[in-house]
């Protein structure tokens, strides 16, 4: 069976360039540039893109295979003036249901529990 490659990628999210960054959906882009505004009115700190987190270390198998990280990678950190970290994962409606992301936000809310975790629908 031969399957053709959906235009705009698995979930029709269409990528994005802005300010020489590449996001993964028009929504992601959108974020971005409500956080650039965000920070240049004062209202917040500051904020990154992509934010890392290992939720389970590489290792290598009984049988010498080696087994990848897994990695947690939000859309953004944001820092808020009193000191608060946010991280941000942006979601459609149809996408904050994925099974592989609950699991990863899941995890992740038990790895570091100190994390303020947020989804923005958008």
């Amino acid at each position: 069976m031969i399957r053709k490659k959906r235009p705009g990628g698995k979930y029709h999210a269409k990528k994005t360039i802005i300010d020489g960054i590449t996001f993964a959906s028009i929504k992601e882009s959108e974020r971005y540039t409500e956080l650039k505004l965000l920070q240049a009115s004062g209202i917040i700190k500051s904020f990154t893109c992509q934010p890392r987190f290992i939720l389970q270390e590489k290792y290598k198998r009984k049988d010498g295979k080696r087994i990848r990280a897994i990695e947690y990678v939000g859309d953004f950190e944001v820092e808020y003036l009193d000191g608060r970290v946010e991280i941000e994962d942006v979601k459609t409606k149809g996408t904050c249901k994925i099974p592989t992301f609950l699991l990863k936000q899941k995890i992740l809310e038990k790895v570091y529990p100190d994390i303020n975790f947020k989804v923005v629908m958008k």
